[in-house]
């Protein structure tokens, strides 16, 4: 009687260590699940902000375009200015103006 006490309590204990040992076993998958979510929602991160500054560097290529666009009619205006100039100039001198091949 007091072997079969004895063994039947080691059996006992021994189951009892096994079901520690699952245990553990799966605290530390869940662990290594958590890690995995933690690197998952890292690349995650790490692909939103790629995209935001893929996004702020169209539009900041967008508004060099723009302006670029604006220096050339700021351009074309002043070349428009240039002429009108040239105009008025010719047009108060033109009664004063021999071009020189009619010269004598």
């Amino acid at each position: 009687m007091y072997r079969g006490k004895n063994r039947d309590k080691r059996r006992r204990e021994r189951e009892r260590e096994r079901e520690r040992e699952r245990e553990r076993e799966r605290e530390r998958e869940r662990e290594r699940e958590r890690e995995r979510e933690r690197e998952r929602e890292g690349e995650r991160q790490r692909e939103r902000e790629r995209e935001r500054e893929s996004e702020r560097e169209r539009e900041r290529e967008r508004e060099r375009e723009r302006e670029r666009e604006r220096e050339g009619e700021r351009e074309r205006e002043r070349e428009r200015e240039r002429e009108r100039e040239r105009e008025r100039v010719r047009e108060r001198h033109a009664h004063t103006y021999t071009p020189f091949f009619l010269e004598e």
